[in-house]
């Protein structure tokens, strides 16, 4: 009856997780439930990730990569004054693009070059990143990249989801079993694929930013921190 009850289930699509190709390739020959535990913890952010970038263009090389370089410069020292530490910061290297004007029946013509870099800044207390974003531009910074809203905690979140999967994975394997009339039995195989459970919110501007004030404009939302597991169980 229970090698029925594995047909049944496979052919009716009742497993709460995919049946893998790679559990298929083990040849599994005795009765089983395989279970996906999924779980999902949405937190508030308190921290953000900051990446900025500067493009100069400039008739000469040289004169773009130097007005690229003082900016950055100008920018870290007032990060730097404003107490964010060095391992906090990352900056690019130079990026370095002629730049042409086409014109028809005309041969490309060299206008002049663009330099860039690009500045991450690792910005621990949410409060102060109008602040910095402000201090960028004043320093020549012209582009605002990304900006990621993550949680000073995440490591602990994610141990909590993985286990709010697992617990899941169980309580999915349990209802299958006692609704088919079966006693569950050892965890037989478990996997765990490495993936980023961790999904950063994007700043978003506030619809009403003229009625309020700047640093208030910003919607900060909730960072989502998500895993899963999958678990195969004997059936007794």
């Amino acid at each position: 009856m229970k090698h029925s009850l594995l047909a049944v289930l496979v052919a009716g699509g009742l497993f709460s997780g995919v049946f893998t190709a790679k559990a298929m390739a083990a040849e599994v020959d005795f009765p089983h439930i395989e279970t996906m535990g999924v779980s999902q913890i949405k937190v508030e952010p308190d921290m953000a990730e900051l990446n900025v970038e500067v493009a100069v263009t400039e008739k000469e090389a040289k004169a773009a990569k130097d007005n690229s370089d003082a900016a950055v410069a100008k920018f870290i020292a007032r990060l730097t004054a404003a107490g964010i530490t060095k391992e906090q910061i990352q900056s690019a290297n130079l990026n370095l693009q002629p730049q042409y004007v086409y014109a028809q029946d005309k041969a490309p013509e060299l206008s002049g070059y663009t330099a860039s870099r690009q500045i991450t800044v690792t910005i621990s207390d949410l409060a102060r990143l109008n602040t910095i974003l402000d201090s960028a531009l004043e320093e020549g910074i012209n582009r605002v990249n990304n900006i990621a809203l993550k949680s000073s905690k995440e490591a602990e979140y994610v141990a909590k989801a993985r286990q709010a999967a697992i617990v899941d994975a169980k309580q999915k394997a349990e209802s299958l079993a006692k609704g088919f009339g079966e006693n569950l039995g050892k965890v037989w195989q478990i996997r765990y694929y490495d993936q980023r459970p961790v999904q950063p919110v994007m700043l978003r501007m506030n619809a009403k930013a003229d009625a309020m004030g700047a640093a208030e404009s910003y919607q900060y939302g909730q960072v989502t921190i998500e895993d899963r597991v999958e678990v195969v169980y004997k059936l007794k």
